[in-house]
């Protein structure tokens, strides 16, 4: 598994955190020192933690379960989409639709509407409509693919979330906390990390430090999702070679069988001892 290591950190600008006077007092172990009135975050601490949540991702992906990344901050939502995509993962850079998570059946109905849109548009059902109506339809669809189009292929709730920036995405968060959902954090030190299961220490501020955090994140998913792989190739190698041992024995079988039968017509019936007089 790719690991992270303190110089990349530090090159990415992952340390630097907010304002002393913006601090959440919570942070306070994962703070290494200030400096000119800001922060400094421990990156030693931060590559401890990163370690920590890339050997549960993996485990997560390795038993084939959705990890549903959020970040809706302008300057990380390339990035978010470009890893998240690349390991075939739901995220949201949009606005965080309210109740997607503890009202996820209604979610789920507006990804089926956009899916319903497609298809009578490609059967010609639409071909009678006005362009008005057209074009009220066209930007109805349009909506639905910006906010709920990455999360498509959601069909159940995610097994974890990955948040960048937890204190922007708490209504994301505390849907999570109240349904038992892991929630995996960039955790900056204005934040707080009381709700947060795995939480990782860094600016989630700047693009260079969400993207390398993303990057040792999203490759040990990647390895989970082959390992599964390779796994299930292994099962069904195996159950291959099961049948065909049991289709080897058939033959032989079948003949010890037919071996069997002839013998015991053949066999002369015992005589029955004479009565005593």
């Amino acid at each position: 598994m790719a690991r992270t290591n303190f110089d990349m950190l530090l090159q990415a600008g992952c340390h630097f955190g907010h304002l002393k006077r913006k601090w959440n007092p919570a942070m306070a172990p994962y703070i290494y020192t200030e400096r000119n009135g800001i922060h400094i975050i421990d990156l030693h601490k931060t590559v401890v933690k990163i370690d920590d949540a890339a050997e549960a991702l993996k485990a997560i992906a390795r038993q084939g379960k959705k990890i549903l990344f959020v970040g809706t901050k302008k300057q990380t939502k390339e990035v978010i989409a470009e890893k998240a995509s690349s390991i075939n993962m739901p995220y949201v850079i949009e606005r965080w639709p309210g109740g997607m998570l503890t009202n996820f059946p209604t979610i789920r109905k507006a990804v089926k509407k956009m899916a319903n849109i497609d298809k009578l548009m490609n059967d010609g059902t639409y071909g009678n409509l006005s362009k008005r109506e057209l074009l009220q339809v066209t930007r109805q669809r349009a909506k639905l693919e910006k906010n709920l189009g990455s999360i498509a292929d959601l069909t159940r709730l995610p097994s974890a979330l990955f948040v960048i920036d937890v204190m922007k995405e708490n209504i994301a968060v505390r849907e999570a906390n109240r349904l038992g959902i892991p929630v995996f954090g960039i955790v900056d030190t204005n934040s707080d990390p009381k709700n947060i299961d795995f939480v990782i220490p860094a600016n989630d501020d700047a693009k260079d430090s969400v993207e390398v955090i993303l990057n040792a994140c999203c490759a040990a998913i990647a390895e989970g999702l082959e390992e599964r792989k390779a796994e299930k190739a292994d099962e069904k190698a195996a159950e291959a070679q099961a049948e065909a041992e049991v289709e080897e024995r058939k033959p032989a079988r079948r003949a010890r069988k037919s071996a069997e039968a002839p013998a015991a017509e053949e066999a002369p019936a015992t005589e029955e001892a004479p009565a005593a007089e």
